[in-house]
């Protein structure tokens, strides 16, 4: 049996009180793309409910810390205003649990099933009427789950692509080089905000419930063995 994990980096636009003076003015850049993935949360809760697992994602704007990058590359040019010290209590406050949380549960999940599915949810503004799924390189067990994905949704006549080898942000590349990539496949599933923002090409409750019901099925197919005891 497969464990699932779905994760969401850039779910929410939300600024806690302490930090809204810096996008004084700049409400506007906050709820657009640059702030964060309108959608995105509403498919990871449905991935979530579907599969009666705990979602995991990000707390505050990706303007105020970028949970899917690393160093200076985590700050915009908003909370770069900050005082230095300022942005360790945010990285404290926020990235440091979010990634915690991840590491935790991959690794519970491992010790207790033969493997784990972790699914990375985006909406992306710029691929129209698309859906994508990628993989990093050599990830067969993520390239086998992807593939199988792939086949189902083109099946239906989704608009849907494989990309295997891609370059993963910086955390999800320091979790597929943590877990061992015969048993933690990881997944980044990428899709088009015209589904979301203006139901097209296809009505996103559509989409949705497709996405959902096509992984239960691919689930099923992609056997993970289970590990040699030592």
């Amino acid at each position: 049996m497969t464990a699932f994990l779905f994760s969401c980096d850039n779910a929410t636009c939300a600024v806690p009180e302490a930090y809204r003076e810096i996008f004084r003015g700049s409400e506007d850049v906050l709820t657009s793309t640059e702030g964060w993935e309108a959608g995105a949360l509403n498919l990871s809760q449905g991935f979530a409910m579907k599969f009666r697992t705990p979602l995991v994602h990000g707390d505050v704007t990706r303007l105020l810390i970028d949970f899917g990058k690393d160093g200076d590359a985590r700050w915009s040019r908003f909370s770069l205003k900050l005082p230095e010290a300022t942005r360790v209590k945010v990285a404290d406050r926020h990235e440091r649990p979010y990634r915690t949380v991840l590491n935790q549960r991959i690794t519970e999940d491992l010790r207790r099933y033969p493997g784990l599915l972790h699914v990375l949810i985006h909406l992306d503004p710029a691929t129209d009427g698309m859906v994508m799924l990628e993989t990093p390189a050599g990830a067969r067990l993520a390239d086998r789950f992807a593939a199988a994905w792939r086949s189902r949704l083109a099946a239906a006549d989704v608009d849907v692509r494989h990309v295997s080898g891609v370059e993963m942000s910086p955390l999800a590349a320091t979790l597929s080089g943590t877990f061992p990539a015969d048993r933690y496949a990881q997944v980044r599933l990428s899709v088009s905000q015209s589904f979301f923002l203006e139901g097209r090409p296809w009505r996103w409750e559509t989409l949705k419930k497709l996405l959902l019901d096509s992984l239960v099925l691919v689930g099923s197919e992609v056997v993970v063995s289970a590990p040699e005891s030592p």
